[in-house]
């Protein structure tokens, strides 16, 4: 399986629909909460969510395909399902 991280925020909607859709279907991923995360980490991920031209959260890595926002379609699309 393809490997899946996240950039979320702690409370954002959007975010918690995604983390529950990849926990239902028991696809394991890793995530990082952006608003809580320490200032140098901070910095990367926007260095990073710049990088793949994202404009909100979350923003979906699955095997290096970049999804921004909620879009279930897509994100199984990406993990071949």
């Amino acid at each position: 399986m393809k490997k899946v991280s996240m950039y979320t925020l702690s409370t954002c909607p959007w975010c918690f629909k995604t983390k529950k859709f990849f926990s239902e279907r028991d696809i394991p991923f890793t995530f990082v909460d952006y608003d809580t995360a320490e200032e140098d980490t901070q910095k990367r991920i926007i260095r990073e969510v710049d990088a793949a031209g994202a404009t909100g959260f979350p923003v979906v890595n699955i095997g290096g395909k970049i999804i921004v926002g909620y879009k279930p379609q897509q994100y199984l699309s990406a993990l071949g399902i």
